[in-house]
């Protein structure tokens, strides 16, 4: 059940419509989970700097249960997610940064209870 949190300074309108919902896809794709269990959240506008610098950029946040806990799995997904957002965004790649967080089913709650039990 992966989460994926898209920050950025872009304005509401530079960021493409539907973006949601191809980051969701592309999400699916790159970590080979079902597109039903991937949760988006895309935040325009907010005030950030990357790198020192407040030019346009964006961080992504991908959190998920067994698929980006090894530096070589995240190498992969690091390349593809880059792809995606240099084209959807219109950034360099220096102008994101991509954060990694592995969680364990006991840290997630669905249904009242945690994935742990179901």
């Amino acid at each position: 059940m992966p989460f994926v949190e898209l920050d950025t300074n872009l304005p509401a309108g530079r960021v493409p419509a539907g973006l949601e919902k191809r980051l969701c896809a592309a999400t699916a794709a790159i970590l080979s989970k079902p597109e039903d269990r991937v949760n988006v959240t895309v935040r325009p506008g907010l005030a950030m700097a990357v790198n020192g610098s407040t030019e346009p950029c964006a961080q992504l946040l991908i959190s998920s249960i067994g698929v980006v806990g090894t530096a070589e799995d995240n190498r992969g997904h690091s390349a593809r997610f880059f792809e995606f957002l240099t084209k959807e965004l219109n950034l360099g790649q220096d102008r994101i940064i991509i954060r990694f967080s592995p969680l364990e089913p006991w840290q997630i709650g669905k249904k009242g209870t945690v994935m742990t039990f179901l």
